[in-house]
């Protein structure tokens, strides 16, 4: 069995440290006793999944709750607003501010994203104990929470990453001989990844995430305790009714040439929608967060008329995290019909929110920018829904200039792997793309600009990481 706890996490990424590593058991060791410390590494591994996996089942029944709210809008049933409607479209005007004042005082340790506070973990584990502990992950929790049942425009990948985190940190804390031969620095980042995979029901998907983003290795020491922490927590989050293909199944087989045109339109296309996302999203988050410390009410009353606003004009398409409109539109292209506002709505939207610092996520904003981009497209083509599928990629890409996990994560959503060659493409070309528009990737660009914030880092807005 390959030894699971050796590797460095970052030993080529962007911010490598130098650590010892941990070397395998010596020769002279028994068989039976290299099977019996490997099986028992394993079971903790599962027990970490198990654990991560059920700390995320509340978040999943809180997104399904969002959707259920949002299929009462215009948008999605096809009737027309009454005033019970209006008053649901207008819960983020009295929401918004009481969240900013929550965060500008007894509640400020919840507040951002948690994605750029796991990186600073898993970076720096000796931050660990305060980034990851239990009153902060709650407040995180509770302020997300709160924001998407109001139908706030934001994902969840930021609170279900530090769920992950958090329960290695209090498993370490509370145990510390707990896979004691794990670095702290891998085991954060192998349960951040679980989370993202228990919050999305999608193993892979956390694995290319440790391995791409937060460590920037594909060693095999790496991967396989993440395989087996990300499949545990996948699957509770399976049981809890998270499903397999999130949007459904797109049951399409375009020619392979086809999808590559289409890819390639759509890598620029949405990829720069994506790159223009998160260039928003860091010039946003470096504004507003100062000001609704400063004024939490009345910046909170500006952004939830705002996001009110988006709501009315848009019949509700441009709320929650954008998962409902993607299934809708995988599902019958034809019958949901989107515009020009509802792209622009989606890309002002999460802005509003994240902007402020409320916890929440990217990927799923991402990918819906990347959607209707590609429904756009795909109208004019007359392509149905290939393009959204397609487009959902490069739109994730775009944003995040994570290529490998926008095409998992894309082919995950979507539940075609027919669609592989135009989705690759895409996701290859959508990373190119929002390079152009924002030089360094948008998770690290936040975590930097969490650390000026804590006066540990001076770095210009856009210096390449």
């Amino acid at each position: 069995m390959v030894n699971m706890v050796g590797a460095i996490c970052s030993d080529d990424g962007p911010k490598a440290r130098t650590r010892p590593p941990i070397t395998m058991a010596p020769s002279s060791t028994s068989v039976p006793e290299r099977l019996r410390v490997d099986l028992k590494q394993v079971l903790q591994l599962a027990l970490v999944g198990v654990l991560v996996g059920l700390a995320c089942w509340p978040l999943n029944l809180i997104d399904h709750w969002q959707d259920l709210l949002l299929h009462r809008l215009p948008a999605f049933n096809g009737g027309a607003w009454h005033p019970g409607l209006v008053a649901q479209a207008c819960v983020p005007l009295v929401v918004m501010p009481v969240l900013l004042a929550l965060q500008a005082r007894p509640w400020r340790e919840g507040s951002g994203s948690g994605i750029p506070q796991t990186m600073l973990s898993v970076e720096s584990p000796e931050r660990a104990g305060a980034l990851m502990s239990a009153p902060s992950t709650v407040k995180r929790l509770s302020l997300w929470s709160i924001a998407s049942l109001a139908l706030l425009s934001l994902g969840r990948e930021g609170p279900v990453v530090q769920v992950g985190a958090a329960v290695a940190q209090a498993l370490r804390r509370r145990w510390p001989g707990l896979l004691a031969r794990i670095p702290t620095t891998n085991l954060l980042a192998v349960s951040a990844g679980a989370g993202l995979a228990g919050g999305f029901n999608a193993p892979l998907m956390g694995v290319v995430f440790v391995a791409e983003e937060l460590c920037g290795s594909f060693g095999a020491q790496l991967i396989w305790p993440s395989l087996v922490v990300c499949a545990l927590a996948a699957e509770i989050s399976n049981l809890g009714g998270q499903p397999q293909f999130t949007l459904g199944l797109v049951h399409l087989n375009p020619q392979e040439l086809d999808q590559l045109k289409l890819g390639v339109g759509l890598g620029v296309c949405a990829g720069a929608m994506g790159g223009l996302f998160a260039r928003l999203l860091f010039e946003s988050t470096r504004r507003l967060v100062p000001q609704a410390l400063k004024r939490p009410w009345r910046s909170g009353l500006l952004l939830g008329g705002l996001v009110s606003l988006l709501l009315l004009l848009s019949g509700g398409n441009s709320g929650g995290d954008g998962e409902a409109l993607m299934a809708w539109m995988l599902a019958d292209p034809l019958g949901h019909h989107v515009s020009v506002g509802d792209l622009v709505g989606r890309l002002i939207g999460p802005c509003l929110s994240l902007g402020a610092g409320i916890p929440g996520g990217l990927i799923d904003p991402a990918l819906t920018i990347g959607a209707v981009t590609g429904q756009l497209i795909s109208d004019g083509l007359q392509l149905g829904s290939l393009g959204v599928a397609i487009g959902m990629a490069a739109g994730l890409a775009g944003a995040t200039q994570l290529p490998v996990m926008s095409l998992v994560f894309a082919i995950h959503m979507a539940g075609d792997q027919q669609l592989l060659v135009g989705i690759m493409v895409a996701s290859v070309i959508g990373a190119y793309t929002g390079r152009l528009l924002m030089s360094k990737p948008i998770y690290h660009a936040l975590t930097d600009l969490l650390q000026e914030r804590q006066g540990l880092l001076k770095l210009e807005p856009n210096q390449p990481a």
